[in-house]
């Protein structure tokens, strides 16, 4: 796209702003809220009074609308940014929906035959020209491969990487603007969501990296008697074009359906959000798309019913210690233990090091108890961790990326469970999970296996420990008695004291483990002398690897 391009499109933005007077919502009270004035020379201005007048939220949607596919896009993300946005705008994007008029089936052919550099003919026994289903990024048909199997043939939109390259770069520019005008920038953050934006819809335009993740998604579940996902036919799968098993099942917003066929509608909804805590603590990867468009239901087993999943351009998955926060926070406050939250976001990072505990405990008590006052079956997780995001936020929270994706899709699971089956009891559906998860994170066996899994480095260091110990006894002895004494010193000396103890501990458990095996008295240790290795390594680890030593 070249400069002039560019320009064109700038002046589309800036007449669509006008028409919805979204000069208001970035200009508002602030300094600079004089410039609003200059709307005033703008025919578009005095054209679209009725359209002026509409509610915020609205204004806002109808722009992006009018805006096209890409701008939609980047409305759809924004909608899932609850931490960040006043509800009834939020309330307004979740309305924005991806839809766009098909290319042509001679451009998909093109496309298609390009990239398998081989003739459609040749490729499929059957090709449906009339796509499927159409969308900004791509559009997909039906064929049948030569093996007999129905697929489906999804291909990107030709020309949409440049188109998405111009108005990325103009929403970057835009966000610029918005932080030097807007004096709520700070906490919107423009040029993240920009950022967030670019990354996601860059990922949908490659579909190799779609295929990967639903492989990925597909093995994870592959004896699963709960979620199925489609087979990828790698050979006929490139970066623009992505062939998948087609599958027959019945959109899950088609509940007349479901109930027409007798579906057990309770086990349908408990196993839907059975399947988001096994995709977050049990493989920590999780289908970040999860809106009823691209959910189906299996009618095969309609006492058991299994769900079937599409669309994987978008995914999550959490680091080791958002992960665990996330488990204990879930826990904690279905217990009602504030303190406990508020202490894990604190030691989670999600907020500054300098909060004050017993102030972020006061506030999140304040928004969490009224929710308490509604049976536990009513309560919706995704709305609490939006009121523990909101709350933090007066904290200087930094909310990461991931953690939305999960709560929007933590949303959109529990919402469609209450549409199937309105008693749903979230927390009795989740309880064993996330208590089996605490468990095989903080349990004996887990302990037991960090412990094997250090062992490696204690048995390296072990030949440095005697004279480690000889260091640091001699130290110890000549360091003036004012000075062993100080009220500075307590955390290292506790420190050397652990690496004196473990050393010793480590040493007799060496010992004795070498007598045995040298004596040939036995293949196996006993379990006596594996606890004094463990108790050992854990204390002389402690010692060497704390931060003040």
């Amino acid at each position: 796209m070249n400069f002039f391009s560019r320009l064109r499109r700038l002046f589309r933005i800036e007449r669509v702003i006008v028409k919805y007077a979204l000069e208001d919502l970035v200009l508002g009270s602030s300094r600079y809220a004089w410039l609003k004035g200059l709307t005033l020379l703008s025919p578009t201005r005095w054209l679209n009074e009725t359209n002026r007048k509409k509610p915020r939220g609205e204004r806002l949607r109808l722009a992006l609308e009018e805006l096209g596919p890409v701008f939609i896009k980047l409305g759809q993300v924004l909608s899932t940014r609850r931490d960040l946005l006043p509800d009834d705008i939020g309330d307004e994007l979740a309305l924005l929906q991806d839809r766009v008029p098909p290319f042509s089936s001679a451009e998909a052919v093109r496309e298609i035959e390009s990239a398998l550099d081989t003739s459609v003919s040749d490729a499929f026994t059957e090709f449906d020209q009339t796509p499927l289903a159409s969308a900004s990024v791509a559009q997909v048909h039906v064929a049948r491969l030569h093996s007999g199997a129905e697929v489906i043939v999804k291909v990107l939109r030709p020309g949409i990487a440049p188109v998405i390259k111009r108005d990325v770069s103009l929403m970057y520019l835009i966000a610029d603007l918005v932080s030097w005008f807007w004096d709520d920038a700070r906490r919107l953050k423009p040029q993240e969501v920009v950022k967030e934006y670019d990354h996601t819809i860059h990922d949908e335009l490659d579909l190799m990296k779609e295929a990967t993740n639903a492989v990925t998604l597909r093995n994870n579940f592959k004896e699963s008697t709960l979620l199925y996902v489609p087979e990828i036919y790698w050979d006929y799968t490139r970066k623009n074009v992505m062939v998948m098993e087609r599958i027959h099942g019945i959109p899950i917003r088609d509940i007349p359906a479901m109930k027409s066929i007798g579906m057990d509608m309770k086990k349908l909804a408990e196993h839907g959000v059975e399947i988001f805590y096994q995709q977050v603590f049990s493989h920590n990867f999780f289908h970040a798309d999860m809106h009823p468009g691209n959910i189906f239901v299996s009618p095969e087993d309609t006492a058991h019913p299994k769900y079937i999943a599409v669309d994987f351009g978008i995914v999550g998955s959490l680091t080791e210690e958002d992960q665990h926060y996330l488990g204990e926070n879930m826990l904690a406050f279905f217990q009602r233990d504030y303190r406990r939250v508020a202490q894990l976001h604190v030691d989670s990072g999600w907020v500054p090091a300098d909060t004050r505990v017993s102030d972020l405990e006061a506030a999140i008590r304040s928004v969490c108890e009224p929710i308490f006052e509604k049976p536990l079956a009513e309560i919706s997780f995704g709305m609490v961790l939006m009121q523990l995001f909101h709350t933090a936020r007066r904290f200087q929270m930094e909310v990461q990326p991931q953690l939305v994706l999960l709560q929007k899709t933590l949303l959109n699971i529990e919402g469609l469970g209450r549409d199937l089956y309105p008693q749903l009891d979230l927390w009795a559906t989740a309880k064993p999970y996330l208590e089996q998860w605490v468990l095989e994170r903080r349990g004996p066996a887990a302990i037991a296996k960090k412990l094997i899994h250090q062992l490696p480095l204690v048995i390296e260091r072990l030949p440095e420990v005697p004279q480690l110990m000889h260091a640091a006894l001699k130290a110890q002895s000549q360091m003036p008695v004012h000075l062993q004494s100080s009220p500075s010193q307590p955390k290292s000396q506790q420190s050397l004291k652990r690496v004196i103890a473990g050393a010793a501990v480590l040493i007799s458990g060496a010992l004795g483990a070498s007598a045995l095996l040298v004596s040939d008295r036995t293949n196996d240790l006993p379990w006596g002398i594996w606890l004094v290795l463990g108790v050992g390594s854990v204390l002389l680890l402690s010692g060497l690897f704390r931060k003040d030593n």
